[in-house]
């Protein structure tokens, strides 16, 4: 059940302040997930407009399903209020009921218009987790989570596939190109003549390899008005 509503009888009790500690609105005292928050300390905040802040520029906003079921024009309010708030803000959804397709589709909408990341859970033991790891990784570089290349065989791997993302070029094709001119500068510096040498590489394949090489990434805005621009009579 969602609690966010429901005005606490009493001041809560603070658990562990610290500097590091995942920041709590007071309406969520009641809500189980805080009973599994084990790893980050908490404490209540009746300031936050947010049901959690679990970094200087992260909110977020809690949410079951049963209770959207029960009151569904809740959330949209409450995305609404932070709207102008927090450089990331997380709609945390647990999905505690058997029929939930309908409603994720329209929180996803919803999360997408209101720039909020959605996130879903199955349990508050889960749910928990998830608060800890955005707070234990506030202050993480992104390189955590980087693909990190260690050796030549990585290397091959990561060349096979940015080649074969043009056009009709497959393992095979990838491994000639490699294996013929060493390098990738030297695959995109080499002529049509060139390319038309390796096995499997006919006319139309060579023009689209190299057609990857020199195409623009993006449209001019004034190449594509004119472009759009109808035809004099």
């Amino acid at each position: 059940m969602n609690t966010d509503t429901t005005t606490p009888s009493a001041k809560p009790t603070v658990k562990r302040s610290l500097g590091n500690a995942i920041l709590v609105n007071p309406t969520q005292e009641k809500n189980p997930v805080l009973h599994c928050v084990r790893n980050v300390p908490y404490e209540f905040d009746g300031s936050l407009k947010a049901d959690y802040v679990v970094g200087a520029t992260t909110g977020v906003l809690y949410l079951s399903l049963r209770y959207h079921r029960l009151y569904p024009n809740y959330i949209y309010g409450r995305m609404a209020a932070l709207k102008s708030m927090y450089v990331l803000r997380v709609l945390m959804v647990l999905v505690d009921t058997d029929d939930h397709y309908a409603a994720l589709r329209e929180l996803n909408l919803a999360a997408i218009s209101h720039q909020f990341t959605l996130m879903l859970s199955w349990s508050h033991d889960e749910t928990a987790r998830y608060l800890e790891t955005y707070k234990a990784f506030e202050h993480k570089p992104d390189d955590l989570i980087r693909e990190k290349p260690t050796d030549d065989t990585d290397y091959y791997a990561t060349m096979s596939d940015t080649l074969t993302n043009i056009n009709s070029v497959n393992k095979t094709d990838a491994l000639t190109l490699m294996s013929t001119f060493g390098s990738f500068a030297a695959m995109a510096q080499a002529d049509a003549d060139q390319l038309g040498l390796c096995p499997g590489f006919g006319e139309r394949k060579v023009q689209r390899f190299q057609k990857a090489f020199t195409q623009p990434f993006l449209i001019h805005q004034d190449t594509k008005r004119a472009s759009d621009a109808p035809a004099p009579s």
